[in-house]
């Protein structure tokens, strides 16, 4: 996802300047597309990069699974990933969601977008 066009975000550098991905996958591409605008909409994250046509292999409950899905990059700041994965569990339609979190190393830009679409998340 690439910021909207206009100036470069600016202010000082962060003082912790990392980016965290949360990545979560489900068998609905257009569930994902609506748990994440909600998100955005709530500040709990900048930005979801939704990828489809992804294969599933895994197993679940003694038997080999094989199934299409989708899944969302989803980037935020470290203070609100545990609140992400809190409303990924209680809303997400799969008993257990495959839910996924790394550092992300990026430009001080959008680092500086991230933070600042992130800021001031709803309650």
């Amino acid at each position: 996802m690439t910021p909207p066009p206009g100036p470069p975000a600016t202010g000082p550098p962060l003082a912790h300047p990392i980016t965290y991905e949360v990545v979560i996958t489900a068998d609905d591409a257009e569930w994902l597309a609506a748990f994440t605008r909600t998100l955005v909409e709530d500040r709990l994250v900048a930005s979801g990069n939704i990828v489809t046509g992804i294969r599933s292999i895994y197993r679940w409950r003694g038997k080999i699974e094989d199934q299409p899905e989708a899944m969302v990059l989803l980037h935020t700041q470290l203070p609100l990933v545990a609140r992400v994965i809190e409303r990924a569990r209680a809303e997400h339609p799969y008993e257990l969601p495959g839910i996924r979190v790394a550092t992300l190393r990026t430009t001080p830009e959008y680092e500086r977008w991230v933070h600042d679409a992130t800021t001031h998340a709803a309650l």
